[in-house]
């Protein structure tokens, strides 16, 4: 038990510092960049996004396990994935919208970009890849969640900064955002090597 519950933390935490996807594997920026502007929307967005990549990780795994393993048709995993992630992203698009109509108009297109967001897809596809059980999935899941969240949170409370930060012309906008990323990035690599999963 003590060693699962381990195996789990690594998992989290591996997912979420170590590699984290937008600022060690560089996946997910189209929405890391948009989102990343007030705090609002990247909290709001990482709710979202973990939420969904929990479910689908979960969802993704019955349906591997159970249903396309039996089947023999392992060879579809991306199609299906994709199939699962965006019905997952309507429904929390037509929750939103009723719930939080002002975070919904906020989030705007970005919003539905999730179904599409590559992060989403290669946690059930790494799940699938790495023959993680249930649990592992989903701590897997909530740790990349977890992660995108940090990130955002992270970058948004420095854009908000920088704001009133007297930037040089040619770096105001975008360019900063870069900057202030790659250095951030170069901030997580301190981490590798501490948990090998």
């Amino acid at each position: 038990m003590k060693a699962d519950f381990t195996r789990l933390l690594e998992l989290i935490i591996a997912a979420s510092v170590i590699n984290n996807f937008v600022f060690t594997r560089f996946l997910g920026l189209c929405i890391f960049f948009g989102v990343s502007k007030k705090m609002e929307t990247a909290v709001g967005m990482s709710i979202t996004f973990t939420a969904v990549m929990m479910v689908s990780a979960s969802a993704s795994w019955f349906v591997f396990n159970y249903l396309m393993i039996p089947l023999d048709i392992t060879f579809l995993k991306i199609i299906i994935f994709i199939g699962i992630v965006a019905a997952l992203v309507q429904a929390s698009d037509t929750i939103m919208r009723k719930l939080t109509p002002d975070l919904y108009y906020k989030l705007g297109i970005y919003l539905a970009l999730i179904s599409t967001n590559c992060i989403i897809l290669a946690v059930p596809l790494i799940n699938a890849g790495e023959h993680y059980n249930f649990l592992e999935s989903i701590a897997f899941g909530f740790g990349s969640g977890i992660g995108f969240a940090l990130a955002l949170i992270i970058m948004a409370s420095i854009r908000e900064k920088l704001e009133l930060a007297d930037v040089p012309a040619p770096f105001k906008g975008m360019p900063i955002a870069f900057v202030v990323t790659g250095l951030i990035a170069l901030a997580f690599t301190g981490f590798s090597g501490l948990i090998t999963i």
